[in-house]
């Protein structure tokens, strides 16, 4: 059984990769001052790059999950979710409320994708 964790800390991986599987921990946007839409647009490149560095890409993935401080930020979060996913490569996704880490965080994903 192969297991290979990537950009390891010691309190997690970035990434972790098994059976052909890849799993990306939590990412949030690069500026947290930043409004839900720039949020989104800046976590979701970070997906895009994560899962580049294994091989994998936005159309192999499997599930998503959406952490949104506020309920009122799901259309735009939408938005930008809507125009990134590729047409006809929509994982199966969850979108909940949530206490995030950083009280200016407003959004946070975690992704599953095949490689």
């Amino acid at each position: 059984m192969s297991i290979d964790r990537y950009q390891t800390s010691a309190r997690m991986s970035k990434i972790v990769v098994h059976n052909q599987t890849v799993y990306l921990c939590g990412q949030v946007a690069e500026d947290r001052s930043a409004d839900i839409t720039h949020q989104t647009q800046t976590m979701l490149a970070k997906v895009d790059e994560l899962l580049q560095s294994v091989g994998s890409s936005r159309e192999k993935m499997l599930s998503a999950t959406v952490y949104l401080k506020s309920m009122e930020d799901f259309a735009a979060m939408n938005a930008v979710w809507d125009a990134w996913v590729p047409e006809g490569y929509a994982p199966a996704r969850a979108c909940v409320e949530a206490a995030m880490a950083s009280p200016e965080l407003k959004v946070e994903i975690s992704v599953t994708a095949a490689l």
